[in-house]
């Protein structure tokens, strides 16, 4: 959830909370006042009826009208002063119960004792009432929604830089030339976010760029004395015929010599797959490379008396195509090399996934442990131990997601292209 849409959530329920309960007490507050009004409104008809009953000593002239009007009867006893109180009486008119406002005194007049009841209806003040909600409501109404458009325009404004930042950041590779330069902005928060970042990624380009430098050179400068070694070593093979004890000892370290040539291109591309220097944009057949590697390896099946078993579907990927050649040779490697003699190497390809399963030959894999460098089975010492580390970076670098699992004397490594 982005931070504006989350900002808003908040603000909105807890404007629409306070407002609830604002008009909750301002409708309480509002209907007190007006019925205080009602009741001082009786009180006034009250004191206008006992100053003329004691002006004139007999009873006023009473003239009722819609929404108040007064009763009198004869009484035996005065009446004690009370306050006005509701109560419900039936409307004629509209034939039906509605609230209104008592009071009732007594008052005396030539000689006789009267009981006086005024009544005023509520009615007016209900629909005051109702009406000033109403507008309450809708003004609460106006003000989330411009509230709501304000901050909108007026949040996305401010985090525009900051969006802007992100955008930069996204689109930064590691592999260009110029560190991160990120402008400056008006708002302290996001100025100082961009000069940390600008000075992290120069501290990060530095490091990269010198990281870069030393696995040039040194893939440079190793070539050159293994390549030297070889030159060598096969001079003194040339030279050693005739004598198989020193055939043996230089043919161990022509060996030597070319796993160490293997262990340096291997580590060289792993340094090279963790510093994204490769760009996974091309259209790769993928089809056609498992079929070019099979070809490729003919040779190691009738040696091992392998049985292939294929199902590939035309699969085209926007890859790599070096890395993709890499991924199936080093895949196709590591089954050939852990598949007893005469046993069989499936391989199956759709564009969900990739999945090669072979007969084990030592049983399983530790699963936890099987993409980890330099990791090798218990029974074998052949190969560097970075083939499945490879596997592993190449897939991650193309955003694949490669499993292990061994069930059924079978060893199966499956690659999800999603």
């Amino acid at each position: 959830m982005k931070l504006f849409s989350r900002y808003n959530r908040i603000n909105i329920a807890a404007t629409i909370f306070i407002f609830a309960i604002g008009s909750v007490a301002f409708y309480f507050v509002l209907q007190y006042v007006l019925i205080r009004q009602l009741d001082e409104t009786l009180r006034s008809e009250q004191q206008e009826v006992i100053e003329y009953v004691t002006a004139h000593d007999q009873l006023p002239e009473i003239q009722n009208t819609k929404h108040q009007w007064i009763t009198v009867e004869k009484a035996i006893v005065p009446i004690p002063k009370t306050n006005p109180v509701r109560v419900w009486q039936k409307n004629s008119r509209e034939d039906e119960m509605e609230p209104v406002r008592l009071l009732v005194f007594s008052v005396s007049a030539a000689n006789q004792l009267y009981k006086v009841s005024v009544y005023k209806s509520e009615n007016e003040t209900e629909d005051l009432l109702k009406l000033i909600i109403l507008v309450t409501v809708a003004m609460i109404g106006l003000i989330l929604l411009f509230n709501y458009l304000i901050n909108r325009r007026l949040i996305t404004r401010i985090w525009q830089p900051f969006y802007h930042t992100i955008d930069k950041i996204r689109d930064y590779q590691l592999t260009a030339q110029n560190p991160l330069s990120l402008s400056k902005e008006p708002i302290d928060e996001i100025n100082l976010l961009n000069d940390s970042l600008n000075s992290m990624t120069q501290r990060i380009h530095q490091d990269y760029s010198a990281l870069r430098s030393f696995s040039e050179n040194a893939s440079h400068e190793m070539q050159t004395p293994l390549a030297v070694i070889r030159s060598k070593v096969e001079s003194l093979l040339q030279d050693a015929e005739g004598n198989p004890k020193n055939v043996q000892q230089l043919l161990v370290i022509e060996d030597a010599t070319l796993k160490l040539s293997r262990l340096h291109q291997s580590l060289l591309l792993l340094t090279k797959l963790g510093n994204r220097q490769f760009i996974l944009n091309e259209s790769v057949d993928l089809t056609q490379i498992i079929e070019h590697k099979l070809q490729e390896r003919e040779e190691l099946f009738h040696s091992k008396e392998l049985k292939m078993i294929r199902s590939l579907d035309p699969v085209t990927l926007s890859f790599h195509q070096h890395l993709a050649e890499i991924l199936v040779g080093n895949l196709l490697n590591n089954v050939i090399r852990y598949t007893p003699n005469g046993g069989d190497i499936s391989i199956r390809l759709n564009h969900e996934l990739l999945s090669v399963t072979n007969t084990a030959a030592h049983g399983a894999l530790q699963s936890d442990r099987v993409f980890e460098r330099f990791y090798k089975a218990e029974n074998t010492q052949d190969g560097t131990g970075l083939g499945l580390a490879i596997i592993k970076e190449i897939c991650h670098l193309a955003g694949f997601t490669i499993t292990y699992r061994y069930t059924d004397n079978r060893h199966e490594f499956t690659i999800y292209f999603k």
